[in-house]
């Protein structure tokens, strides 16, 4: 079950949803809009080894925006803080964006249960395009869960602006369970 824009607004006044700051006039009938955040990770390495921490640079763009080029990844960041504890935010591109050529999160959508942080946006650019912060590029909406719920204490908890991947503290998990040390 999907909440409206009208219960997230209520879950938002009854405290189990989070986002700061909060604009009620940004929810939609079944989501919540979300503003670009102004620091963005560019990844640098020729080749991207999932087995190690991946070589970045991070860009802080102003008011003056900055352009992607046809074929550019970003990794960008909300401008909001969101989370919740009760329900299971997804968060997908607004279709105003998409129709620039601008894939906003294609992948990787689901935001867990208990995470409360800035989220990451995976920006592909299709078309060059100029991205300013504050504007809106994204929006999230919110599931009801079914099950026992477990809230989230993994590596991206509390996440400050953009996060490159950790995916390589996933694969060393892997790695030790898959050969134990006699």
């Amino acid at each position: 079950m999907i909440l409206t824009g009208k219960e997230i607004i209520n879950q938002w006044n009854l405290g189990k949803i989070d986002i700061q700051p909060f604009h009620p006039e940004r929810a939609t009938t079944n989501s919540y809009d979300l503003a670009l955040g102004n620091r963005f990770v560019q990844y640098t390495s020729s080749v991207i080894d999932p087995k190690v921490p991946p070589e970045y640079r991070e860009i802080i763009a102003d008011e003056r925006g900055i352009v992607m080029k046809k074929g550019d990844f970003l990794v960008g960041h909300t401008a909001e803080i969101i989370g919740s504890d009760y329900f299971v935010p997804i968060i997908h591109a607004r279709s105003s964006i998409a129709r620039l050529g601008l894939f906003v999160h294609v992948t990787a959508d689901l935001v867990d249960l208990g995470m409360h942080g800035n989220l990451s946006f995976q920006l592909y650019a299709t078309l060059p395009i100029k991205l300013y912060p504050g504007m809106l590029v994204g929006q999230v909406s919110f599931w009801v869960p079914k099950g026992e719920i477990e809230l989230y204490k993994g590596k991206y908890q509390g996440a400050n602006g953009p996060r490159s991947s950790e995916v390589y503290r996933d694969l060393k998990k892997s790695e030790k369970l898959a050969n134990p040390e006699p």
